[in-house]
């Protein structure tokens, strides 16, 4: 038997030997040209921290909208104020890519590259948000009934409705509103109410940020059983909310403030 293995063994060895010199006589065939690889764009390179004095320069074209300090004057944007650098930037590539669908967006985008994308996002991160004034209207009926707005509107951010599976707006972004930078969860505090309004009904209908890989269902799921007015509690909690510390002063406050008509 060992002799047999011995010599299975010395005949695999020797066809193995003649293969290699008949293929050593094989004139190999020509190789096929390469396939066109895509050649990413040169912004797409990885981004190192951003710097803030920097992105001061780069953010000038935003002022128009968001404010000089990210604290715009129009409900209908958003204050970029104290918002947290990567989500910023995360946000601004997601426009460029155009998997966040805004027009005008996607023109100041489209000439940015991954790291002035940072560097304006530290610079918007080391602004201070100045904080509006939550709604204390007394709701006249339904389920709400003779609650202040915000009452309800602070309910719903801090403890969620668990019998129709909507969680505590505060696990994820705080009980201050001052989100995680490293989950990559926003700050809302101090945010516009209008803006937040019109965000968490985009979401009930569906709205998704991102695509494939990139998409972010969560605030869709979040966002599909909330009533209108819980939405507008909501977003006018949120617009009064912040640090005790954080409390803007009586100037502040006056130059936040809509004008009366």
């Amino acid at each position: 038997m060992k002799f047999s293995r011995i010599l299975g063994v010395a005949a695999l060895l020797a066809a193995g030997s003649t293969l290699a010199q008949e293929a050593a006589t094989v004139t190999p065939a020509p190789e096929a040209e390469a396939a066109p690889v895509a050649t990413l764009e040169a912004d797409n390179t990885p981004a190192t921290w951003g710097d803030a004095q920097a992105g001061a320069g780069k953010a000038a074209a935003c002022a128009a909208c968001h404010g000089l300090d990210g604290n715009s004057s129009d409900p209908q944007y958003p204050k970029l104020a104290g918002q947290h650098e990567r989500y910023i930037a995360r946000q601004l590539a997601l426009y460029k890519s155009g998997e966040r669908n805004n027009a005008i967006m996607l023109g100041f985008s489209a000439t940015l590259s991954a790291q002035d994308m940072r560097d304006i996002g530290a610079y918007f991160a080391s602004q201070k948000v100045v904080p509006g004034v939550a709604d204390d209207t007394v709701i006249a009926s339904g389920p709400n009934a003779d609650r202040k707005f915000f009452e309800v509107g602070e309910r719903l951010y801090r403890y969620g409705n668990p019998d129709l599976g909507v969680p505590a707006c505060q696990a994820c972004h705080g009980p201050a509103g001052r989100g995680n930078p490293g989950a990559a969860w926003p700050q809302l505090g101090g945010q516009h109410a209008g803006y937040t309004a019109n965000t968490l009904i985009a979401f009930r209908d569906g709205m998704v940020w991102g695509k494939d890989g990139n998409a972010n269902a969560l605030m869709a799921g979040v966002a599909g059983n909330l009533t209108d007015e819980e939405i507008q509690a909501l977003a006018t909690y949120i617009e009064g909310l912040h640090n005790v510390a954080d409390a803007p002063d009586a100037e502040a406050l006056a130059d936040a403030a809509p004008p009366q008509g």
